[in-house]
Formats: structure tokens, sequence, C-alpha cells
């Protein structure tokens, strides 16, 4: 990968960047704002969760038909984030989170007021649609805003705890408001986050934008790469149903695989092509990308088998169980802040990372040792917590140093890819870890007399399974991203990443 492009701060205190930059003077009041949007975003991935069972019962949907309300949404935001990201660089950031903001928040209203799983399902898509806009511009906006080192540690390591946590607390959320309210509210909740959000956009922001002519968008690159990503989600949900045999699942990922190759080679050639390599090529960059999808699979081992766990064999209730992850989400947000604010601009990502995933992978092994006899605090409550400084040390270093320095224009789309990597890497994970836990379940039981006593033993068998699993992923992308990530603390960013910008409102 290029040295060339080693990521580097603005000093602080640049007179010229704080007078040219607009955001300067407000933003601590705008990463509220983008904090809320992201909040919202991440909650949306689990908030609905919680509340299908509810939902199955009102609008009389089959099981198959439960899981498309979760892939929806996984489909169109993972195949659209790249050409999202792109659009936030090309019409401006305020115009493309603004835009993501009032869809995400139409959408949510209809998929609230669904009266059909038809009607559900198109609005989660929307969701998605307007959420792969919304996720890069609120990121590219955090990253043009926040130029000094340690303020930019700051924010980053609020966003990347609101990235960490906000899983698990949409677990909570959706817990509350299915069981006090009714489900649909984990829809109309949206609403209540986009207005706030959009009020503060609306005042806070204005569109920066590069001087020069705007570059055209690359349409070979768009559909390559959409469809690519589209593919492989796609294929990678089937396999939860599918075996890996089946076409639905070996011919959507090898589809996927030749169309991002054909991808990689058009964006070799493209004039204005959609993600530019140097946007990858650089060590740092890429090494970040690899650190978020391998902790978006090994997170997905917590919050899905781990909510199995509670709610099955401990008999937590909704609310209970996601009370259960709270403490994980203030050991990750404590870790995220002090990790980007405190270690990052003294040590730089390389060991932050490393050290984070070997200890979120120290986390699933411990947790690995639960069986039916476990209450949880004996066998959950202390593994939990020390995934959550784990994964809190890796994740808010990697997306910063994964957006950190790259030119103006280039923002959105490298935001975009940090957002595309946990997507891809939640999907992988679901498929994997998935059949891996129901092998291990299967194999459990050959041989055996059935016996509830023994299902239950089993079903904690092939949570476990997963747990190692994952654990075993930590360790690896450790290793990985050591290799890949540079040493030292980056001091000041390269020539043309923060140039001046002219202001349009």
């Amino acid at each position: 990968m290029s040295e060339s492009s080693t990521a580097v701060a603005t000093p602080p205190g640049d007179a010229a960047t704080q007078h040219t930059d607009p955001h300067h003077a407000r933003r601590w009041l705008i990463l509220v704002v983008i904090g809320l949007a992201q909040l919202m975003v991440v909650l949306d991935a689990t908030v609905v969760n919680i509340a299908l069972p509810s939902a199955q019962q009102d609008l009389g949907f089959s099981n198959d038909a439960r899981q498309w309300v979760v892939t929806a949404y996984a489909l169109a935001f993972g195949s659209l984030l790249l050409l999202g990201g792109r659009l936030a660089d090309l019409f401006g950031r305020k115009r493309a989170f603004l835009v993501g903001l009032a869809g995400f928040a139409i959408v949510s209203a209809i998929g609230g007021a669904a009266t059909s799983i038809e009607m559900l399902l198109v609005a989660r898509a929307a969701q998605g649609v307007f959420g792969a806009l919304l996720a890069p511009a609120a990121l590219s906006l955090l990253t043009t805003t926040f130029t000094d080192p340690k303020e930019r540690g700051k924010a980053f390591g609020v966003f990347g705890a609101i990235g960490g946590g906000g899983a698990a607390i949409g677990l909570l959320l959706g817990g509350v408001l299915t069981e006090y309210l009714d489900w649909r509210w984990s829809m109309y909740v949206n609403i209540i986050f986009a207005v706030i959000a959009f009020a503060g956009a609306a005042v806070l922001l204005k569109n920066a934008e590069s001087g020069g002519p705007r570059p055209k968008l690359d349409i070979p690159g768009t559909i390559t790469a959409s469809a690519g990503l589209f593919a492989l989600v796609y294929g990678f949900a089937n396999a939860e149903r599918d075996s890996w045999s089946s076409i639905s699942v070996w011919g959507f990922l090898a589809a996927g695989v030749v169309l991002l190759a054909a991808f990689v080679v058009i964006q070799q050639r493209a004039a204005h092509p959609l993600l530019p390599l140097r946007v990858l090529l650089d060590r740092d960059r890429g090494g970040s990308y690899l650190a978020m999808f391998l902790l978006a699979i090994g997170m997905f081992s917590i919050f899905l088998f781990l909510t199995f766990y509670i709610q099955l064999n401990l008999g937590f209730t909704p609310v209970r169980s996601g009370v259960a992850f709270l403490p994980m989400v203030a050991t990750l947000m404590a870790s995220a802040t002090s990790a980007t604010a405190v270690l990052l601009p003294k040590f730089g990502a390389k060991p932050l990372v490393s050290l984070g995933m070997l200890i979120a992978g120290a986390g699933l092994f411990w947790l690995s040792a639960i069986d039916t006899t476990s209450t949880y605090a004996s066998g959950v409550l202390f593994p939990l917590m020390i995934m959550g400084v784990g994964i809190g040390l890796a994740m808010a270093p990697a997306m910063s140093v994964a957006t950190f320095g790259v030119d103006t224009h280039d923002a959105g789309v490298a935001s975009a890819a940090v957002n595309t990597a946990q997507q891809v890497g939640g999907s992988i994970g679901t498929a994997l870890l998935s059949t891996l836990a129901g092998n291990a379940a299967t194999s459990f039981l050959v041989g055996k007399t059935p016996s509830p006593q023994l299902a239950a033993e089993a079903a904690v068998h092939s949570y476990t399974t997963a747990f190692v699993w994952g654990g075993w992923i930590f360790v690896a992308g450790a290793v990985i991203c050591g290799l890949l990530l540079r040493s030292g603390a980056p001091a000041k960013a390269p020539e043309g990443a923060e140039a001046p910008v002219a202001v349009h409102l």
C-alpha cells in the first residue's frame, strides 16, 4: 500500500483553518446534531428486532417474511453507501444530511403506519436508502469539522461510542417501546430524532465545497459497486435460511465478487472514480477499514447470540435484556472517548486497535464458559464489560484514522467506505456465525435422547461456539491490523486535505 499519504492533523490553533472553516465556532453543537443522526441510524439496526414478534402478530406475516424486515434495510443500506457518500461529496454534505434526515423520518412514519407486511418492507428498504445517504454525510461532516488533533480525538471518541453502543441501546429502547407503547413506536421514534437533528443542522451547518469544476458521477462504477455489494449482502442473508451449496447463496456471492472485481478495474480507469483507489491504498485507512469490518463480524456474535441466551435461557424480558447490555455500553463509551482523546494522539492507532481487539477477544473467550446453570452476574456481566473496553479501544481510533487526512473532496466516499465495511462485516457475521452455531447444535444432539434439558444445553453450546469463533476473529484482526497500520501518531494534515473552502448556504 502507498506510503505517500500519511495522515497528519492541522496544528492546534491554526488561525487560517479556523478563519476559513464556517463550522469551527459551532463545532461542538454540530457534534451533538451529528451524534443524534448517527444514533438514529445505528439504533434502527436493532430497535426493530425486539419489536418483530409483536409486529408479526399484528400484521400476520410468516417467519420467512420476518427475516426480510431486517434484510430489506441491510440490502438497501449496504449496497448504496458508496453512492451516498459520493453524492454528499458532489452536491454538498449539508444537503445530503438534510435530505437523509427528512427522508428517513418520512419513511419511518410510513413504516409505523404499515397495514401490511408489503408496506412495512417497502418502508424498511426506503430507510436503508436514506440511511445510505445520511450515514456517510454525518461522518464526513465530522471529519471536515474537527481538524485539531485533540478536539478530533474527543469528537471521534463520542462518535465511536455511539457507533459501538448504539446497537445495544437499540435493544433496550425497542424493548421499552414495545412493552409499554406499541411495536409501531420502534419506527415512529425515528421521527423525533430526525426532527431535532434536522432543525439543528439547518441552523448550524453550511455547505462547504471545494473550488473548481464539480466532477461527474461515475455511472459504471456506481452500478458495479452497488450491484456487487447487493449481491454479497443478499448471498450472506440467504445463508441464514439456505445451505451454502445453494445457488441462492454461492451464486450471489460469486456474482458479488465478480462485480466488485470489475468495479476495481473501472476505478483504475475512470476520470472521476466513485471510490478513488488512493483512499483505499493508504496503509492506515486500509487497516482501519479492515478493523471496522472484523469488529462488525465479532460484535454480531455478542448482540445476537447473547440476546438469545439472556432471553431464552435466563428468562429476561425484552426490557431487562436491553438493561443487561448497559454495562457494556458504559465501558465502551468510557474506553472510546479516552482512547481517541488521550491515547491516540500519543501512540497512534496501531497499538490501540490491536490491544482493543485482543481485549475484546479475551472477553468473548471468557463468555464462552457459560452453561445452563450460569447466571447473569456469574457468567455474563464481567465478560460483557471487558468486551466493551476492547471494542471501544479499537473502534473509535479505527474510525478516526479511516477518515483522517483524506482530501476534502473525498471525505464523503471515504466515510461511506467505513460504513460499508461495517455493513458487509455484519452480514458476513450473521451468515457465518449462524451457520457455525447451527452446526454445533446439530452435532451436540447426535446420538442423544431428546429432552428439554438437552435442547437447552445444545442451544447454549451453539452460542458458546459462536463466541469462540468471534474471539478468534478478533485475535486474527489484532495481528493483521497490527501489521497494516503504521506506528506512531499522525502529526498534521496532508497538503490539500483541509484546503480553504467556499461556503454555500
